[in-house]
């Protein structure tokens, strides 16, 4: 079953903000911001980075599309000292408690 690590808000302009939480920042909620890759230039570049509200790249995401349901998503990968020794691999998903235009930051135990 998926955890929730944060939950974030799309705006108009596609790009998303809000909380990440991690125990091994010491529990602490980072304000953060999934941002638009207007600069990519190859496939293997991410469609969105991550920075922490103080400006420090921690991730990237890429679009995808759900093998079963046929449906969009963007796939995370977060890496940065402040997380931890390995890198954490999420998927933003539609929270379903949550108004619309709200995701979950959805941790993906793999790697």
């Amino acid at each position: 079953m998926a955890q929730a690590l944060g939950y974030v808000s799309q705006s108009k302009d596609g790009n998303f903000e809000g909380t990440l939480g991690l125990i091994s920042s010491g529990g602490l909620k980072s304000r953060i911001s999934i941002v638009a890759n207007d600069n990519k230039t190859a496939d293997k570049q991410p469609d969105f980075r991550v920075f922490t509200n103080d400006g420090a790249e921690i991730g990237g995401g890429w679009n995808r599309v759900g093998k079963t349901s046929g449906k969009p998503y963007i796939s995370l990968t977060l890496a940065h000292p402040m997380i931890g020794p390995r890198k954490v691999y999420a998927n933003l998903g539609r929270a379903n408690d949550k108004p619309k235009g709200d995701y979950a930051i959805l941790w993906n135990p793999v790697g």
